[in-house]
């Protein structure tokens, strides 16, 4: 039988094992709760608009997005080919851009070349196809070593390529965001469109990790 497993989970990661304590959260928490009662008491923004957002938050920007993106492109090579020519426009095909994904590239994961993204300087991230940024994906260790280390780090992630696999480390900035088309898994011939989207997860679209049945 096999190990079932949620392609949206987190992979193992040492920064973020060490960051996410319980007393931590619950810290993130109260801030949070606390800025949002002194926006709403100084009139800045109200309750309503609040909601708004963490619904766009939860149900229009996210992973998900780009899982559709990637499955098009799965089953349908002129849509792949558009989407590694003008990713922007490819992924607006689909209903997807707005803030923060004025500007992407995709970049094709092949037997031979693997692709993995990361910000050097801040955490800019494709909203629009991947919701906000994970906790690793901002911290200063995954943002030196990536670039450094990229085989090492990515070990790290539970991805253990090859030696004769080329590993490139696309630098996203406020100008061009990265998105990874990753490799579609062998065994998945006869998924559709929505099973193969079911199979993508966030950190495949990172590079982290690729994707599996």
């Amino acid at each position: 039988m096999s190990e079932q497993h949620d392609p949206h989970s987190t992979p193992r990661n040492p920064y973020l094992e060490k960051r996410r304590t319980g007393e931590e959260t619950a810290k993130l928490e109260q801030r949070a709760a606390a800025i949002e009662e002194l926006l709403i008491s100084k009139g800045l923004v109200t309750q309503e608009a609040l909601d708004r957002l963490v619904e766009i938050y939860e149900h229009d920007l996210g992973p998900m997005n780009g899982a559709k993106v990637v499955a098009r492109a799965w089953v349908d090579e002129t849509y792949k080919q558009r989407l590694l020519d003008n990713a922007t426009d490819a992924i607006r095909e689909l209903g997807f851009g707005g803030m923060q994904g004025e500007h992407m590239v995709a970049v094709e994961n092949t037997p031979d070349v693997h692709n993995v993204v990361v910000c050097t300087l801040c955490s800019c991230y494709p909203w629009p196809v991947l919701g906000l940024p994970p906790v690793w994906y901002k911290d200063a260790p995954y943002r030196s070593r990536i670039v450094i280390e990229p085989r090492s780090v990515l070990r790290e992630f539970g991805l253990d390529l090859d030696e004769n696999v080329e590993i490139r480390v696309w630098d996203s900035s406020a100008e061009m965001r990265y998105v990874v088309l990753p490799e579609r898994p062998a065994g998945t011939e006869t998924h559709n469109e929505s099973e193969l989207a079911a199979l993508v997860s966030r950190d495949a679209m990172i590079g982290v990790t690729r994707v599996t049945v």
